[in-house]
């Protein structure tokens, strides 16, 4: 019987629909599992680890030398390899310590980079403690290029491998072979998260459903899957299959003790216990574990819209406009006088659009559309092509010749540095939305209003005007309650590649 599978999409296809495939004759030498790759790629990562944090040490070292000028043999050249020497080893063992080769973390989200980081920073700051301790001489040189350097050559090489390693996951291969667990509604709801999560890496060899029956069939919202076994033969399944792990989707017959007795059962097949948590659109760090005599309680940190975080937030936001605005005059001079040149009307077009906490402020953007575009709007209700409140239309006749290809590159958008330099927009955030869209917002849609709206954001970067109404919603409440500063840049590099391949905008 022809078995069919379930591969989760890439990070940057979540739209795709999921890949179905049989069953091929065996291999001679059969492909490494998951598993097995995620324990060569930890391998690969130690070893480039390794070479890099030397070759950045090394670039410190021979700045440190050369800057001194110290004699063969001195004590100076004594320190500073003696310095390099500690700081190498120790930069090494904090990458293992802080467990950034973690298989749970690698190949998405940020959290691989913000250990990364964590840990080089955790180095520098013991090393200077150990130097005044010890009453080294200081070696600055150490701080002002070993440490940049490997700030920007280890989550670099972290980038390279994920592109990589998600690249051969999307094709189909290093996938974690599972079985899914749980009644018929709570396996369906997994299978479709899996299928369309950032990240996800199982390949669904099937399903285990309680009196299920193998050699029946499962139906996952029009897709067959296999039904493997009932839930109370799973981890003979597991053996028989080849699984790597099982994942659990809810509730099952026999509850708490049938998860335990699960455990130990699938010890012998070093397979996985993975829970699906009811718990949605939380991102990890907000998360924590705490045992209550043997209880595992689930604390979930409730999102803060003040405090240090943002102010460090406003600080990037000042920092990088105030960046753009002056590297970009050039480029804002000259699509200011093509935006003239093209059609009559102003160069700029301001348009009110409703802030944090629903206060309204003026969004500026080079003007892409004849002048009379909002009076012509209500003629154009019939041919919107949009879901939900927005208004989306291709071959939008309103737009002028500039202001299409503009509009395709997000180089309209441009002018907002200023609206986040005054403090009315941040660099990221949700949609900027029009007052007649706040309107007709549901309750839980209103919580986009919560912090400033972005120039870019998740929205943008998942499909931008082909993205439907529901998922901007869910990116845009994703965004407000699990934003982080690191996730910031990664949002600000992902939306520079996507000006420079643009799809889904118009």
């Amino acid at each position: 019987m022809a078995r069919a599978f379930l591969v989760a999409p890439d990070v940057r296809s979540a739209s795709r629909a999921p890949v179905f495939y049989a069953d091929q004759a065996a291999p001679v030498r059969p492909p490494l599992s998951g598993r097995e790759w995620a324990r060569f790629l930890r391998r690969v990562l130690h070893a480039s680890d390794t070479l890099l944090v030397l070759l950045t040490v090394l670039a410190g070292f021979l700045v440190h030398y050369e800057g001194d000028r110290p004699l063969a043999g001195s004590t100076t050249d004594a320190n500073g390899a003696l310095i390099g020497a500690v700081l190498g080893g120790m930069w090494i063992t904090a990458l293992s310590l802080y467990r950034t080769r973690d298989p749970k973390i690698l190949g998405a989200g940020s959290s691989e980079y913000k250990r990364v980081a964590s840990a080089s920073g955790a180095v520098f700051g013991l090393l200077a403690v150990l130097l005044v301790a010890f009453r080294v001489q200081p070696a600055s040189a150490f701080y002002l290029v070993s440490l940049p350097l490997g700030l920007v050559v280890l989550p670099a090489s972290r980038w390279a491998a994920r592109r990589w390693y998600n690249g051969r996951q999307a094709h189909g291969q290093y996938l974690v072979k599972a079985v899914v667990i749980g009644q018929p509604e709570d396996v369906r709801y997994v299978l479709k998260r899996i299928a369309r999560k950032s990240g996800a890496v199982y390949e669904i060899l099937g399903v285990s459903l309680p009196g299920g029956r193998r050699g029946t069939w499962f139906d996952a919202d029009g897709r067959r899957m296999p039904v493997l076994s009932s839930t109370d033969d799973v981890v003979r399944t597991v053996g028989t299959c080849g699984a790597e792990a099982v994942i659990v989707a809810g509730p099952v017959p026999g509850g708490n003790q049938y998860i335990r007795e699960l455990g130990w059962g699938l010890e012998e097949h070093r397979a996985e216990l993975v829970l699906a948590s009811s718990l949605t659109n939380v991102a990890g760090p907000r998360i924590h574990w705490r045992p209550v005599e043997g209880l595992p309680l689930m604390h979930v940190d409730v999102p803060r819209y003040s405090g240090a975080k943002h102010a460090c937030k406003r600080l990037l936001d000042i920092v990088v406009a105030g960046t753009a605005l002056v590297l970009l005059s050039p480029v804002l001079l000259t699509l200011a006088l093509i935006v003239k040149h093209d059609s009559p009307g102003p160069v700029l077009f301001r348009q009110e659009r409703v802030g944090k906490a629903g206060q309204p402020f003026r969004m500026l953007k080079f003007r892409s559309m004849v002048v009379n575009a909002e009076a012509a709007l209500d003629g154009l209700g019939a041919h919107n092509q949009g879901a939900g409140v927005l208004f989306k239309m291709h071959n939008d006749p309103r737009v002028t010749r500039c202001g299409r290809w503009m509009r395709r590159f997000s180089l309209d958008e441009l002018p907002q540095f200023w609206n986040v330099l005054t403090g009315e927009m941040s660099l990221v955030g949700p949609r900027p939305p029009l007052a007649r869209e706040v309107g007709r917002y549901e309750r839980h849609t209103r919580r986009r209003l919560l912090i400033k709206p972005g120039i870019t954001g998740l929205w943008q970067i998942n499909g931008r005007s082909d993205l439907p109404w529901d998922e901007a919603v869910r990116l845009d409440l994703y965004y407000v309650e699990n934003w982080s500063i690191m996730g910031d840049v990664i949002i600000m590099w992902r939306t520079f590649r996507a000006m420079c391949a643009p799809a889904g905008a118009y």
